[in-house]
């Protein structure tokens, strides 16, 4: 195992259990694709580089002694900077939260995911509390996107998504609420997993809509994602939503493939207001599945409006205190569209509760049909770096807001879905593999007999 930077964390584990190579050498390699990348990426704002080494240490100490190593021994991750870190004041991309002491506990993601061998290497640069699809951050700066560094990775997963694109890390966690991971993943052109709401813990990390709010990893393959969801399940009653499901391991399905499996494509909505390659894209992983079938997720546009009114009012209630006592502080383009969410009517919040209650039922009901969905991750593949604009069907309209237009009508009702990348020249761009609620094993199915296929892959960016 020469080129550590680009390792998979599941060729990393078995390097690292066998003896072929220590967690100490493995984590100094991150550390240092950490400090000679990082300036370039801006990936991450935080290292903790003492407490990796340490933790390295011991694992390799473990292995001397004969005991047991986990499934993700060694493996180097780091998560978007809303998880609670020990040490560390959670910043949530902001300003304000610098002030704040520092965690007393690490997440209980981050808990169990070293718990399985991995190893934390640091927080992640993310949009404004998470409020952003760019990975544009005015206090830490914009992430870059390692494909090509004029350009955006997507937010507000954005460190996230970069560092594992860029060979920093194989494993990180984000956050989607609308669609801030699968956003960051189409984008970098790597995998990403958003769970059915409800599955992952969610505690000690900083909130933005309750009702919307996911965890999930990113990786650079399909296996990777399925270790660590794997390792992060389980019902945590700090978490009101955390679900009390069983457990339903991932990875032993992988290799199941996809005899029996209904697969269809997202029609309507999702054929709309894209440029050629989002369809290029879905096209292609469409012919790889030999998928002709199509349906339509009705009223999908009234769910994206949905999705922004709930959005904006439980993100202004949220701020409220801090919005009223630091106004200032705020990126100004976060800071108006909450005081805009704290002005808008109750009946227009309760009419969009209704809808997403109605939507949701009429989605579930094409499940029946289908045990999957495939539809584009974004309209585009990555603009550049303070683009403010672009034409969608030939309306000029706002990048910021619109690169969710395909994720925002799925986490509006929670479902679970596999962000895919598509290797197209010269960018990469993301297809969504959307399943029933707590049905991420068929999601991750589809997702591996693609890769094995060679459909999809994480490309490697021109770094040097």
């Amino acid at each position: 195992m020469t080129d550590l930077s680009f390792a998979k964390g599941c060729e990393i584990a078995k390097a690292v259990s066998k003896g072929d190579v220590s967690a100490q050498t493995v984590v100094e390699a991150a550390l240092t694709a950490i400090q000679t990348r990082n300036q370039t990426l801006n990936a991450f704002t935080d290292v903790t580089a003492e407490r990796a080494i340490a933790r390295a240490k011991t694992l390799d100490a473990d292995r001397a002694a004969g005991k047991p190593l986990g499934p993700l021994a060694g493996v180097p991750f780091a998560v978007k900077n809303l998880f609670d870190v020990e040490g560390l004041p959670t910043r949530a991309g902001s300003k304000i939260n610098r002030d704040l002491s520092p965690a007393s506990h690490d997440s209980p993601l981050i808990e169990k995911l070293e718990a399985a061998g991995a190893i934390l290497v640091g927080a992640l640069n993310m949009g404004e509390y998470a409020y952003d699809f760019t990975g544009e951050n005015i206090h830490d700066g914009p992430s870059r996107n390692p494909h090509d560094v004029t350009r955006m990775t997507g937010g507000s997963s954005g460190g996230s998504g970069g560092a594992v694109a860029g060979g920093l890390v194989p494993l990180a966690l984000g956050s989607d609420t609308n669609g801030s991971i699968r956003v960051p993943a189409s984008l970098c052109g790597i995998f990403g997993l958003k769970p059915t709401y409800g599955r992952l813990s969610r505690a000690r990390s900083f909130p933005f809509v309750g009702s919307f709010d996911h965890l999930g990893p990113f990786a650079r393959c399909t296996r990777d994602l399925a270790l660590a969801y794997d390792a992060m399940q389980g019902h945590d009653p700090d978490d009101p939503v955390s679900t009390t499901r069983p457990q339903e391991a991932a990875l032993p399905q992988l290799a199941r493939g996809l005899d029996g499996l209904r697969i269809a494509v997202a029609g309507g909505y999702f054929r709309k207001q894209g440029f050629p390659e989002a369809y290029q894209a879905l096209d292609h992983v469409a012919k790889a599945l030999n998928v002709s079938r199509e349906v339509e997720l009705p009223e999908a546009h009234r769910a994206r409006a949905a999705a922004y009114v709930i959005t904006t009012t439980e993100g202004a209630a949220l701020h409220l205190d801090r919005l009223r006592a630091r106004p200032n502080d705020f990126d100004p383009a976060v800071r108006d569209r909450l005081l805009a969410g704290a002005m808008i009517p109750s009946s227009l919040v309760v009419k969009a509760q209704k809808f997403r209650r109605w939507y949701r039922e009429q989605v579930l009901a094409l499940f029946k049909g289908v045990d999957a969905i495939i539809a584009p991750a974004t309209p585009c593949t990555a603009p550049s770096i303070g683009q403010q604009t672009f034409t969608l069907d030939g309306v000029e309209m706002p990048v910021r807001a619109n690169l969710g237009i395909y994720t925002q009508p799925i986490s509006f009702i929670g479902l679970p879905v596999v962000a895919v990348p598509v290797p197209l020249k010269p960018l990469p761009i993301g297809v969504q593999i959307i399943a029933a609620p707590w049905k991420e094993d068929v999601a991750l199915r589809i997702a591996y007999a693609l890769e094995e296929q060679g459909a999809v892959l994480a490309p490697r960016p021109p770094l040097n």
